[in-house]
């Protein structure tokens, strides 16, 4: 059997245990509900630095990635800056990954945040797939994909992969556990599913085929409101508040996010959270980065809400907020607040 390469996904400690919201929709099918933490807040520019690589390698890198940007609302800025948010290195021993969204933030600043073990432009397209937000397409609650457990398990053991069979749990046979899921059904042209062989499946004859681009779903998905909607950027669309002040407002189109800025002026502990009957997901960014992540909930409030207590030093900061289920609407409320 040909060997198989196939990435494998990098999860912070919080997200290990993290408990998987399902609900059942009117066709009977259970569907992740994707709090979507480690979503960028929408029109970021993202600083990338290339910790390694000739300037052959370095060059393809940075033609074939900003594909994404053509569809996505993000804009990709390749820096010397030691201060990056994605840092990528090319240890051909290390295989290809990535960490997911805005979980690169909590990366430390002299580590890696993704590695691409073998270049192509699939290969590239797939692991800054993940780097904006997205999950393994095979991995989607939709995918109903039936595996042959031990068929998978004796390949991936071996060459070129050798991994352990906890490993090969997490990265195939497993559904997500995490928020980055697909709110899509199953795409087999999705840049962010492999290539495997029907010998791993056992009600696939076909088996799944290689991608090497971006598919209509991905790019109609990456532009959609549930991820970067083509916006101005965040200074222009954020709502104010003042310190001490809420504002109501309201959810009603599918997977809308609103932004909220504010301005500390003393550094201190704050509150930063909403109220209703909204399951909603809080994240908090800056002073003065919206790439910067703070701090994020989804139900550390009372009931559903979120709230978010920090110590925040002066300058602008940005509360995202965004629904838990991409399928609720209804009125809500924000607020912030010194301590």
């Amino acid at each position: 059997m040909t060997a198989r390469r196939i990435c494998f996904d990098r999860i912070l400690p919080r997200d290990q245990r993290r408990f998987q919201r399902t609900r059942t929709d009117q066709a009977g099918r259970v569907r992740a509900i994707a709090p979507r933490h480690s979503v960028w807040v929408n029109g970021s520019r993202i600083r990338i630095r290339f910790e390694e690589g000739d300037s052959d390698v370095v060059n393809v890198v940075q033609r074939v990635a900003v594909r994404w940007t053509d569809h996505a609302n993000l804009q990709f800025e390749f820096t010397d800056d030691p201060r990056a948010e994605i840092r990528i290195t090319f240890d051909e021993d290390d295989g290809a990954w990535s960490y997911i969204g805005t979980d690169n933030l909590d990366i430390p600043l002299h580590a890696a945040t993704l590695n691409l073990g073998w270049v192509d432009e699939g290969v590239i397209l797939h692991e800054f797939g993940h780097m904006v937000g997205l999950g393994h397409e095979h991995q989607s609650p939709h995918g109903g994909i039936e595996w042959d457990e031990a068929a998978v398990i004796a390949d991936l053991s071996g060459r070129p992969n050798y991994w352990d069979v906890d490993t090969i749990r997490h990265n195939v046979l497993r559904k997500y556990s995490v928020d980055q899921i697909h709110g899509t059904e199953f795409d087999p042209d999705s840049i962010m599913l492999y290539e495997f062989p029907p010998e791993w499946t056992r009600n696939r004859p076909e088996g799944t085929h290689e991608n090497d681009d971006l598919s209509a779903m991905d790019r109609a998905f990456v532009r959609s409101g549930q991820m970067y909607p083509g916006r101005p950027d965040p200074d222009a669309r954020s709502v104010f508040l003042a310190m001490g002040s809420s504002a109501e407002s309201a959810i009603e189109a599918r997977e809308e996010e609103a932004l909220y800025a504010f301005e500390v002026k003393k550094a201190g502990r704050h509150f930063v959270g909403t109220e209703g009957g909204l399951g909603l997901v809080l994240a908090l960014f800056g002073p003065g980065q919206p790439t910067r992540l703070v701090a994020r909930d989804d139900d550390g409030g009372s009931g559903l809400n979120a709230r978010v207590v920090a110590y925040l030093e002066p300058g602008k900061y940005y509360a995202q907020v965004r629904r838990y289920d991409p399928e609720s609407s209804g009125e809500y409320r924000v607020g912030v607040r010194e301590l």
